[in-house]
């Protein structure tokens, strides 16, 4: 790529071609805007694999819920970032209705601008004087930017202080629970911390922030009760910070924000995220994985959340990505390699699910036969195990995934795909 092309056009629009695999072997590099414009199909044969593809229809399918989802309930989406770190799906959310994104930190934050967000929430901590110094330079450079990161801490707020930032920076006091992640643990320690701050001249006061996915289990009976428990603390703290006059926003017709929503028990904080104020509110719900789900860990999830709103699964969030790899041996009865592994797929929370098969002789995906599951994995390589009806060499297997987060940083490039594996359009990560 040349070194004078413009960032912007490399990070929404990059060169792509045989160095990033899933590339055809002999095909020239393109801009990734042209991918959609080649005819290629995967099940054709007319792509390297593995390859990681998103199902259109299930993509788009998500976006909307998603977004209906929020727009029922009186809130607004503000979808991380994290999951995808992807430009063009970025671009998807703030198209169908996002507030804007949420991140992880700077860098994340510098995609989430490029790809057009005026709103983002570095759902984290920000304290490194050089982190502090970039984001007051690029709210002086978008003066239209509205960026809020997380308070939990005077430690945090003295290292701020520290930096003496140019302009006094937005942030959202967070709330955390006992032996769980970052934020207050007390009431009581949570205004504390929200009085220093309004006296503070290095920050803004401007909503509460928790993150409820410690609590996640599956299990409605188990996860309603300290879940509501949790957004009647965010209440409170809210209430008590407006008695005392602690809230303050950078723009006098900003709204104070109250946010929480991973992506298992969303549902639960929704209700809880409008909280009555004498001036204006918004809850924002920073659900991510939503985007694509899964075959695994969120569609066990997802089960819950739908009995709980009364929907189907077919109703609910569609698992859109799924990783073709091909059938490279099958070196002894039952047992099959395939050419995916730890580097392709996730599996930090459990191994990948064979969800679908091609015969190396046909176009046309078909569920896998009952049993096959796989086993382990190495670097490059999956076992598949496979009673009863054994694959042949180089027939294609789809493996779905669990955990989409860690599969989206294993792809530089993944393909968009209509429902016969067309290839329609492709995205772009920036891990």
């Amino acid at each position: 790529m040349p070194a004078t092309e413009p960032p912007i056009e490399s990070l929404l629009d990059p060169l792509l071609g045989p160095h990033h695999k899933g590339w055809p072997a002999l095909a020239p590099p393109l801009r990734r805007s042209q991918v959609g414009a080649q005819g290629w199909q995967v099940l054709r044969g007319d792509t390297g694999f593995p390859l990681a593809v998103i199902k259109q229809s299930a993509l788009n399918h998500n976006l909307d819920w998603m977004q209906r989802f929020c727009e029922a309930r009186g809130i607004q989406l503000a979808p991380h970032g994290k999951t995808s770190l992807s430009p063009q799906l970025f671009q998807r959310q703030l198209q169908t209705g996002a507030w804007g994104m949420t991140v992880a930190n700077l860098a994340q934050l510098h995609v989430a601008v490029a790809a057009g967000a005026t709103r983002a929430i570095i759902a984290n901590q920000v304290l490194h004087p050089a982190d502090v110094h970039a984001l007051v330079a690029l709210r002086q450079a978008q003066p239209a930017l509205r960026v809020l990161f997380l308070l939990d801490s005077l430690a945090q707020l003295e290292q701020l202080e520290a930096t003496r930032p140019a302009l006094p920076l937005e942030v959202l006091l967070e709330l955390g629970l006992a032996g769980a992640r970052t934020g207050c643990r007390t009431h009581e320690q949570a205004l504390a911390l929200a009085r220093a701050a309004h006296q503070s001249p290095a920050v803004l006061l401007a909503g509460v922030e928790s993150y409820e996915g410690s609590l996640a289990t599956g299990d409605s009976a188990q996860d309603t009760a300290p879940t509501f428990g949790l957004m009647a603390r965010l209440q409170a703290v809210a209430q008590a910070c407006e008695a005392q006059g602690l809230f303050e926003t950078a723009a006098p017709g900003d709204t104070l924000l109250f946010t929480a929503g991973g992506s298992a028990i969303y549902d639960l904080v929704a209700p809880g995220l409008r909280v009555a104020l004498n001036r204006p509110t918004l809850g924002l719900l920073r659900s991510g994985c939503y985007l694509t789900h899964d075959h695994g860990n969120y569609r066990r999830y997802a089960r819950a959340v739908n009995q709980r709103l009364g929907c189907t699964e077919a109703q609910g969030l569609q698992a859109a990505m799924e990783v073709w790899c091909l059938v490279q041996s099958v070196p002894e009865p039952g047992l099959a390699l395939l050419t995916a592994g730890r580097r392709d797929v996730s599996y930090d929370i459990e191994l990948p699910v064979p969800a679908q098969w091609c015969a190396r002789s046909e176009h046309t995906a078909r569920p896998v036969p009952p049993g096959w599951h796989i086993k382990a994995l190495n670097d490059q390589h999956a076992y598949l195990v496979c009673p009863g009806t054994e694959p042949q060499v180089g027939d294609r297997v789809a493996l779905g995934i669990s955990h989409p987060c860690t599969t989206f940083d294993k792809w530089r490039w993944m393909a968009v795909v209509d429902d016969t594996y067309r290839i329609v359009d492709a995205i772009t990560t920036a891990f």
